[in-house]
Protein backbone atom coordinates (compact mmCIF):
# COMPACT_ATOMS: atom_id res chain seq x y z
CA UNK A 1 0.00 0.00 0.00
CA UNK A 2 1.26 3.56 -0.89
CA UNK A 3 -0.14 7.03 0.04
CA UNK A 4 -2.83 8.01 -2.20
CA UNK A 5 -4.64 10.98 -2.49
CA UNK A 6 -7.50 9.37 0.18
CA UNK A 7 -4.74 10.49 2.56
CA UNK A 8 -5.01 14.04 3.32
CA UNK A 9 -1.31 16.39 4.14
CA UNK A 10 -2.80 16.71 8.02
CA UNK A 11 -3.11 12.66 8.32
CA UNK A 12 0.02 12.04 6.41
CA UNK A 13 1.34 14.51 9.13
CA UNK A 14 -0.14 12.99 11.58
CA UNK A 15 1.27 9.08 10.43
CA UNK A 16 4.83 10.25 10.11
CA UNK A 17 4.80 11.85 13.68
CA UNK A 18 3.32 8.21 14.77
CA UNK A 19 6.37 6.30 12.94
CA UNK A 20 9.39 8.88 14.30
CA UNK A 21 8.30 9.05 18.07
CA UNK A 22 8.07 4.67 17.88
CA UNK A 23 11.03 4.48 15.90
CA UNK A 24 12.98 7.26 18.45
CA UNK A 25 11.65 5.93 21.52
CA UNK A 26 10.10 2.55 20.79
CA UNK A 27 6.05 3.67 22.17
CA UNK A 28 3.13 6.15 20.37
CA UNK A 29 2.45 9.28 21.10
CA UNK A 30 -0.50 10.15 22.55
CA UNK A 31 -3.64 12.47 21.34
CA UNK A 32 -2.61 15.39 23.37
CA UNK A 33 1.26 14.70 22.15
CA UNK A 34 0.17 14.54 18.28
CA UNK A 35 -1.78 18.00 19.03
CA UNK A 36 0.25 19.80 20.67
CA UNK A 37 3.40 18.84 17.60
CA UNK A 38 1.24 19.75 14.94
CA UNK A 39 -0.44 22.63 17.00
CA UNK A 40 -3.91 20.84 16.62
CA UNK A 41 -6.74 20.23 19.06
CA UNK A 42 -7.22 17.06 21.08
CA UNK A 43 -10.39 16.65 19.33
CA UNK A 44 -9.23 17.47 15.85
CA UNK A 45 -6.58 14.60 16.19
CA UNK A 46 -9.59 12.25 17.26
CA UNK A 47 -11.22 12.99 14.26
CA UNK A 48 -7.95 12.66 12.22
CA UNK A 49 -7.17 9.00 14.09
CA UNK A 50 -11.18 7.89 13.41
CA UNK A 51 -10.85 8.63 9.59
CA UNK A 52 -7.26 6.64 9.75
CA UNK A 53 -8.93 3.57 11.18
CA UNK A 54 -11.60 3.65 8.78
CA UNK A 55 -9.14 3.66 5.94
CA UNK A 56 -7.33 0.77 7.81
CA UNK A 57 -4.19 2.76 8.25
CA UNK A 58 -3.81 3.31 11.64
CA UNK A 59 -4.92 0.46 14.45
CA UNK A 60 -5.63 1.02 18.24
CA UNK A 61 -5.49 -1.57 20.83
CA UNK A 62 -8.32 -3.16 22.30
CA UNK A 63 -8.38 -1.13 24.97
CA UNK A 64 -7.87 2.16 23.54
CA UNK A 65 -4.99 3.14 25.45
CA UNK A 66 -3.19 6.17 25.26
CA UNK A 67 0.04 5.14 23.90
CA UNK A 68 -1.59 1.96 22.10
CA UNK A 69 -1.67 3.78 18.24
CA UNK A 70 -0.28 1.39 15.93
CA UNK A 71 0.72 2.09 12.04
CA UNK A 72 -0.39 -0.22 9.30
CA UNK A 73 2.28 -2.27 8.20
CA UNK A 74 1.17 -2.40 4.74
CA UNK A 75 1.76 1.50 4.51
CA UNK A 76 5.12 2.82 2.74
CA UNK A 77 6.37 6.30 3.10
CA UNK A 78 7.76 7.52 0.39
CA UNK A 79 10.34 9.14 2.43
CA UNK A 80 11.69 5.21 3.16
CA UNK A 81 13.55 4.88 0.34
CA UNK A 82 16.62 5.32 1.32
CA UNK A 83 18.82 2.03 1.70
CA UNK A 84 20.29 3.38 4.93
CA UNK A 85 19.61 2.21 8.33
CA UNK A 86 17.99 4.83 10.90
CA UNK A 87 20.82 5.41 13.74
CA UNK A 88 18.67 6.60 16.81
CA UNK A 89 21.05 6.97 19.19
CA UNK A 90 22.97 5.09 22.01
CA UNK A 91 22.14 1.94 24.04
CA UNK A 92 23.49 1.51 27.46
CA UNK A 93 25.61 -1.75 27.96
CA UNK A 94 26.02 -1.21 31.80
CA UNK A 95 23.28 0.16 33.78
CA UNK A 96 20.49 1.47 32.23
CA UNK A 97 20.59 4.86 30.44
CA UNK A 98 17.93 7.51 29.19
CA UNK A 99 17.73 6.86 25.16
CA UNK A 100 19.77 9.24 23.76
CA UNK A 101 18.31 11.14 20.70
CA UNK A 102 20.88 11.76 18.24
CA UNK A 103 19.82 11.11 14.18
CA UNK A 104 22.15 10.11 11.44
CA UNK A 105 22.28 7.48 9.24
CA UNK A 106 24.66 4.24 8.60
CA UNK A 107 24.93 2.61 5.25
CA UNK A 108 25.08 -0.85 6.01
CA UNK A 109 23.58 -1.96 2.25
CA UNK A 110 25.89 -4.06 1.42
CA UNK A 111 25.44 -6.23 5.04
CA UNK A 112 22.08 -6.27 5.57
CA UNK A 113 19.02 -5.66 3.96
CA UNK A 114 17.58 -2.64 5.19
CA UNK A 115 13.28 -1.95 5.55
CA UNK A 116 11.30 0.11 8.42
CA UNK A 117 11.97 -2.94 11.39
CA UNK A 118 15.68 -2.58 10.99
CA UNK A 119 17.57 -0.08 13.18
CA UNK A 120 21.37 0.60 14.41
CA UNK A 121 22.52 1.99 17.85
CA UNK A 122 26.04 3.40 19.32
CA UNK A 123 26.50 0.64 22.27
CA UNK A 124 27.11 3.28 25.39
CA UNK A 125 29.15 0.68 27.94
CA UNK A 126 31.39 -2.41 28.40
CA UNK A 127 28.31 -4.96 30.09
CA UNK A 128 28.46 -7.30 26.81
CA UNK A 129 31.96 -7.69 26.35
CA UNK A 130 32.35 -11.14 26.92
CA UNK A 131 29.70 -11.04 23.76
CA UNK A 132 32.43 -9.44 21.88
CA UNK A 133 30.43 -5.88 21.95
CA UNK A 134 31.88 -3.41 23.72
CA UNK A 135 31.65 0.76 24.21
CA UNK A 136 31.21 2.65 20.70
CA UNK A 137 30.06 -0.61 19.01
CA UNK A 138 26.73 -0.37 16.56
CA UNK A 139 24.28 -3.15 17.14
CA UNK A 140 22.20 -3.36 13.79
CA UNK A 141 18.43 -4.90 15.13
CA UNK A 142 14.94 -6.09 14.11
CA UNK A 143 12.22 -5.16 15.57
CA UNK A 144 10.74 -7.85 17.90
CA UNK A 145 8.59 -8.05 21.06
CA UNK A 146 8.54 -11.79 21.44
CA UNK A 147 12.60 -13.00 21.47
CA UNK A 148 13.88 -16.24 22.45
CA UNK A 149 15.35 -17.46 25.30
CA UNK A 150 19.16 -16.59 25.04
CA UNK A 151 18.94 -13.89 22.22
CA UNK A 152 20.77 -10.50 23.02
CA UNK A 153 17.89 -7.42 22.90
CA UNK A 154 17.59 -3.46 23.08
CA UNK A 155 15.06 -3.52 26.14
CA UNK A 156 12.83 -0.51 27.34
CA UNK A 157 12.43 -1.11 31.57
CA UNK A 158 9.22 0.19 33.12
CA UNK A 159 10.92 3.60 33.96
CA UNK A 160 11.99 4.25 30.18
CA UNK A 161 15.54 3.50 30.27
CA UNK A 162 17.27 1.39 27.87
CA UNK A 163 19.64 -1.38 27.96
CA UNK A 164 21.36 -3.93 25.97
CA UNK A 165 21.11 -7.63 27.53
CA UNK A 166 20.53 -11.66 26.87
CA UNK A 167 17.17 -12.32 27.23
CA UNK A 168 15.55 -15.38 29.87
CA UNK A 169 12.16 -16.08 30.38
CA UNK A 170 11.92 -17.40 33.87
CA UNK A 171 9.49 -18.60 36.21
CA UNK A 172 7.78 -15.73 37.31
CA UNK A 173 9.85 -13.07 35.89
CA UNK A 174 12.39 -12.01 32.99
CA UNK A 175 16.16 -12.27 33.73
CA UNK A 176 18.20 -9.44 31.25
CA UNK A 177 21.56 -11.32 31.68
CA UNK A 178 24.83 -8.92 30.85
CA UNK A 179 27.79 -10.68 28.96
CA UNK A 180 30.32 -8.95 31.95
CA UNK A 181 30.65 -11.05 35.42
CA UNK A 182 31.37 -7.27 36.61
CA UNK A 183 27.92 -6.47 36.15
CA UNK A 184 24.49 -7.95 37.69
CA UNK A 185 21.49 -9.28 35.78
CA UNK A 186 18.42 -7.28 35.80
CA UNK A 187 15.28 -9.16 37.04
CA UNK A 188 11.90 -7.52 35.79
CA UNK A 189 8.15 -8.99 36.08
CA UNK A 190 7.92 -7.08 32.35
CA UNK A 191 9.70 -5.34 30.10
CA UNK A 192 9.42 -3.95 26.60
CA UNK A 193 11.36 -6.03 23.72
CA UNK A 194 12.20 -3.43 21.08
CA UNK A 195 14.21 -5.57 19.03
CA UNK A 196 16.63 -8.53 18.92
CA UNK A 197 20.46 -8.00 17.65
CA UNK A 198 21.17 -8.96 13.94
CA UNK A 199 24.82 -7.98 13.95
CA UNK A 200 27.41 -5.44 14.99
CA UNK A 201 29.65 -3.13 13.42
CA UNK A 202 32.69 -1.77 14.67
CA UNK A 203 34.81 1.18 13.82
CA UNK A 204 38.19 0.35 14.21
Amino acid sequence: MTATPTVTPRQLEIMKYIRDVRARLGYSPTMQEIGDHLQLTKVTVFEHVVALEKKGLLHRGPKHSARSLQLSPEFIFHDEGQPRLKLLGRIAAGSPIEAIENPDSLDLEKMFAPDQNTFALVVAGQSMIDDQITDGDFIVCRRADQPRNGQMVVATLSDGQATLKRFYHEKGRIRLQPSNPAYQPIYVKDVDIQGVVVGVVRKI
